[in-house]
């Protein structure tokens, strides 16, 4: 990344208070132009419970002077409960904090340094409010830049994906179990930090609980699900992914439900803004999003317009790992979308495992079927459905898991293909069981047989018509079932071949059914739809090319312990026990300019013993501290989710020390029926 130092106008920084209505402060952290009382700018509003004085500081400092040096007043807020804020957090995208989100905007628009005129940019989190909040059609608010989100809360987020309970699920509730046992730092709120802390260890709950005892697409999730009515959103979006991200699949469904002005950018990045993108390769974010403001905050014609509205990166082939520093590709673009230069490509199932063209004649016998029941070690290579940080928690080679697996390929290729969009699968199937699953996946078979995943999607059977009123299966019933895979562009070459996997398994990625359920599939009535789209090599090279990655000054830190991070499979087979063993530790640092230190570790373990459904468990658990002269404050959350065939049980501990005091225990012991999971 190059460092920007020299701005268009000088930048000040200030800490600041929001007072609500009801007497609640949030701690505010703003960036501006020092003449901006003379010479007023727009506001760029990101509004985070990961807290702007330390957890967040790194990547902020980057962006927000980077655009006040452009003209803009850059603002990190921290949620009600969270960072320096008043108050408790209980849970996500609450009406409350929406409400309070209103508040911010007036208080921005009214500032004297403000011009009146607001945006709001996020990723993850702050890409999900962002929408929320625009639905709610605030007169300020002008854009807004969503990255790495969802519009469907039930349907395509971190908790569930086509009814299946993703293992996400748990790893997100033990990140935010972490976050919310946090101090504020006693520097902003003064004596008053030791009284919001024991709030907020009191309050905020167990979240994983609460999402638990919402198993089907009720109320609850329908609640910031801006797909429930699209035409509330009235102010332009850019909508911003990446192909190794948890949410891509989003992007595609903004645009097309939107009818505001709109564009979409996909990458090849995780779960990571744009010009920090890992795979790479990263992009000048900051600059393109300087384009999209100054179009849609300062009136100013920039061109963004009239490009396409959609941009992504067509990827290469490449051999399965679960890091890639770069993926190999190249940009391409679509006028609209869903695009009329994409057009479904059929393929059949075959009873001899084969994968042909539908129009080719064969002599299959129409009632011919195969059976899997899967073992439930298919999944330990799946990596992690939203990966975070690229490396390693991307999927390995496939074949590990194809073992066991109904498999389907064709022949090897004799002309490269390119996909763009989502695979769908339609299949016709029964089941042993009232509660199944299937998951599929889309492979890159190399010259080698090694397989690349390229894409895949789940579905809870019971959620075959409905994820709002699923019904159990009828044994032995056969069904008509569709299954869409996750949005990907994707290059397959002359000389490799591309294989279907079908299981009745995928853990720890999804949770497994109650009981292992076989699977019976009619091949003759199966097939796979590619969406294919025709290179236009001549219209990709006219395409604007993105700038190098950009950023204001970092943030200045003194490494005190490096980072480490594994993830190992553990399989014992003397005990017939296997682990996936997943540790994130991000070391210790130093910030120097407030003289605070900070360290976390996170465990993951997911275990199993072989066969046995009863003996699922995943357990994570998160320490961290926060360290300044004499004031030392550290926490440990523990969480414990196993199952039977009836209910779910979670048992989770919350510990906190003030020094070597400990200040805070509680302990939770909850079971939660299974709802046709």
């Amino acid at each position: 990344m190059r460092i920007v130092t020299d701005f268009p106008r000088r930048v000040m920084e200030e800490e600041t208070w929001i007072p609500l209505p009801d007497g609640t402060r949030l701690g505010a952290r703003i960036w501006r132009p020092e003449d901006a009382e003379r010479h007023p700018v727009p506001a760029i509003l990101e509004y985070l419970p990961y807290r702007k004085r330390d957890l967040t500081a790194t990547r902020d400092v980057q962006v927000h002077p980077y655009w006040a040096g452009h003209g803009y007043a850059g603002v990190r807020v921290d949620i009600r409960g969270t960072g320096e804020s008043d108050g408790v957090l209980t849970d996500e995208y609450l009406p409350q904090e929406l409400d309070d989100g209103l508040v911010i905007l007036e208080w921005l628009a009214a500032q004297p340094w403000c011009s009146g005129d607001v945006g709001m940019v996020g990723i993850s989190w702050g890409g999900f409010n962002g929408l929320q909040i625009a639905a709610l059609r605030p007169p300020q608010l002008k854009a807004v830049i969503t990255l790495c989100f969802t519009d469907d809360r039930y349907a395509d987020d971190i908790h569930h994906m086509g009814g299946c309970l993703l293992g996400d699920n748990l790893s997100w509730a033990s990140t935010m179990f972490d976050g919310n046992a946090c101090p504020p730092d006693p520097e902003l709120v003064g004596e008053r930090w030791r009284e919001m802390w024991l709030e907020r260890l009191d309050g905020s709950g167990l979240w994983l609980a609460q999402w638990l005892a919402h198993q089907r697409r009720d109320a609850y999730w329908k609640h910031g699900s801006v797909c429930e009515d699209y035409s509330r959103i009235q102010c332009p979006v850019y909508a911003i992914s990446g192909w190794a991200d948890g949410y891509c699949n989003a992007v595609f469904r903004l645009l097309e439900g939107l009818e505001v002005p709109r564009k979409g950018l996909v990458g090849p990045w995780a779960h990571k803004y744009p010009h920090l993108g890992v795979p790479g390769p990263a992009i000048g974010f900051l600059q393109e999003a300087l384009r999209w403001w100054d179009q849609w905050l300062k009136g100013e014609e920039t061109g963004i317009m009239d490009e396409p509205m959609l941009r992504l990166w067509m990827q290469e082939s490449v051999p399965p790992s679960a890091r890639y520093e770069e993926r190999p590709g190249r940009w391409v673009a679509e006028p609209d979308w869903p695009s009329p230069n994409i057009q479904p490509w059929a393929l059949r199932l075959t009873p001899g495992h084969g994968l042909l063209p539908e129009a080719a004649a064969d002599d299959d016998d129409p009632e011919a079927t195969l059976d899997i029941r899967s073992p439930l070690s298919v999944g330990l290579y799946a990596g992690k459905w939203c990966s975070y940080n690229a490396p390693p928690d991307l999927p390995h080679d496939q074949r590990d898991e194809d073992g066991g697996a109904l498999i389907f390929q064709t022949a090897r290729l004799e002309a490269p293909l390119e996909i763009c969009g989502a695979p769908l699968v339609e299949l016709t199937l029964a089941a042993d069981q009232p509660v199944a699953m299937v998951a599929l996946r889309l492979s890159d078979i190399g010259e080698d047989d090694k397989a690349t995943r390229v894409s895949y999607g789940l579905l809870n059977l019971t959620h075959r018509d409905s994820d709002e009123h699923p019904e159990p299966l009828a044994p032995g019933q056969r069904y008509r079932v569709r299954i869409p895979l996750k949005h990907i562009a994707q290059q397959f070459p002359a000389g490799h071949a591309i294989r279907l996997a079908l299981s009745t398994s995928y853990w720890p990625l999804a949770w497994p059914a109650p009981r292992p359920a076989r699977l019976t599939v009619w091949p003759a009535e199966s097939r796979l739809l590619l969406p294919r789209r025709e290179p236009r090599p001549q219209e990709d090279a006219t395409l604007r090319a993105f700038a190098e990655p950009e950023g204001a000054p970092p943030l200045a830190k003194t490494l005190l312990q490096p980072t480490q991070e594994t993830w190992r499979v553990i399989r014992d087979l003397a005990n017939d026990e296997t682990r996936l063993e997943v540790i994130h530790d991000e070391g210790r640092y130093r910030i120097d300019d407030i003289d605070l230190e900070i360290a976390a570790r996170v465990t993951e373990r997911y275990d199993y013993s072989y066969g046995n459904y009863d003996s699922l468990s995943g357990w994570t658990e998160w320490r961290r501290s926060f360290k300044r002269g004499d004031w030392e404050v550290h926490t440990l959350t523990r969480t414990l989710l196993t199952s039977d065939p009836e209910t779910f049980r979670i048992r989770a501990t919350l510990d906190a020390w003030e020094g070597d005091t400990r200040i805070y225990a509680r302990t939770w012991d909850e079971t939660i029926p299974r709802d046709l999971v």
